[in-house]
């Protein structure tokens, strides 16, 4: 299979809707990361992302709206909370799992009886979902356990061959995928940070707690309610050890374990050890959420053996972007 990369004017979008239509998978922009889309309610659709990415079939797929209608085809027995975050959260990074109707076959939901909806705020993927009149199950559209692709040049390393059109819509303005909930006890419980924070579901949530395998492991007999939750994720090839503590600690543990092939993954050049080749990856929150994944993808390139990253901070997006890179260490930490 020849993969094109496919600029995102209409012309191109509609070429990319016809394939789904017709049964196809495609690669698409998001404002979080890019994703694999395929027909939500197509079952042999569905297979070629679990194909395409070599996913675990017990690994959940989001499903993708354009119009909040779309919701209450989807799922059943929505409580009113759902209706106030999405009025609040949509379109943007914002995930909800809900009971899902007749119509979500078990392969998109993971074989759960429940389904993850969300409806993206890119006008790629808002006209995309349009035009196929049918939402889009999608993951992020990397080989499954490497780092998500924030750009289409990134989706086509991971892809090239494995599908058939890639629309290229810029680069992701998040960086991150989104924050997914379930809702219990009349409030929510966050299953994966993202770029909608604890502290703004607090502003409509009147409960809002955060999951246990947000920052530690799910047991391997656990079917995953979410994405990201149960196995390796995001990592690039090189093993990832995750040092917390402070910037004079970290220096001190890369100066005493440092070996050839080794890299710094730094939040920027003043947190630098001499001599040891880094990555910078921002020192604010939201410009590491943006920046995390091209970083990993770029110490790949740069044939890194084994990184010593530094552990970013756990408060709003920051929480996010640790669990993402706690993942990608197989949460391999080591406290300085």
């Amino acid at each position: 299979m020849t993969t094109t990369v496919l600029k995102g004017i209409e012309m191109y979008i509609k070429l990319a809707a016809a394939e789904i239509i017709g049964g196809g998978v495609v690669a698409f922009p998001t404002e979080t990361v890019y994703g694999l889309g395929a027909n939500a309610y197509d079952e042999a659709a569905v297979a070629k992302i679990f194909e395409a990415k070599g996913r675990p079939a017990d690994n959940p797929l989001i499903v993708h709206i354009c119009d909040k209608s779309a919701l209450s085809e989807i799922c059943t027995d929505i409580p009113e909370l759902a209706y106030k975050l999405a009025d609040r959260f949509w379109p943007g990074p914002f995930t909800m799992v809900l009971p899902k109707s007749d119509k979500i076959p078990y392969i998109t939901s993971g074989g759960l009886d429940t389904v993850g909806v969300r409806m993206p705020s890119h006008p790629v993927a808002r006209q995309l979902i349009s035009l196929c009149e049918t939402p889009i199950a999608a993951p992020s559209a990397n080989l499954s356990g490497s780092p998500s692709p924030t750009s289409a040049r990134r989706v086509f390393e991971d892809m090239n061959g494995r599908i058939p059109y890639i629309i290229d819509g810029g680069e992701c303005e998040v960086g991150l995928e989104s924050t997914v909930v379930a809702f219990e006890d009349g409030g929510v419980r966050i299953l994966r940070p993202g770029g909608v924070t604890k502290e703004m579901l607090e502003q409509v949530a009147p409960r809002v707690i955060i999951d246990e395998g947000v920052t530690g492991r799910v047991s391997d007999d656990i079917r995953p309610a979410s994405p990201g939750m149960k196995y390796k994720h995001y990592a690039p090839k090189a093993e990832v050890i995750l040092v917390k503590g402070s910037v004079e600690g970290y220096r001190k543990y890369v100066e005493k374990n440092v070996s050839e092939g080794d890299f710094c993954l730094v939040f920027d050049a003043s947190d630098a050890v001499m001599g040891v080749p880094y990555v910078e990856y921002g020192h604010d929150p939201r410009t590491q959420a943006h920046m995390l994944f091209e970083a990993l993808r770029e110490l790949d390139g740069r044939g890194a053996h084994r990184v010593f990253a530094r552990c970013p901070d756990k408060n709003g997006i920051g929480l996010a972007v640790y669990n993402r890179i706690l993942r990608a260490a197989a949460f391999n930490i080591v406290e300085v």
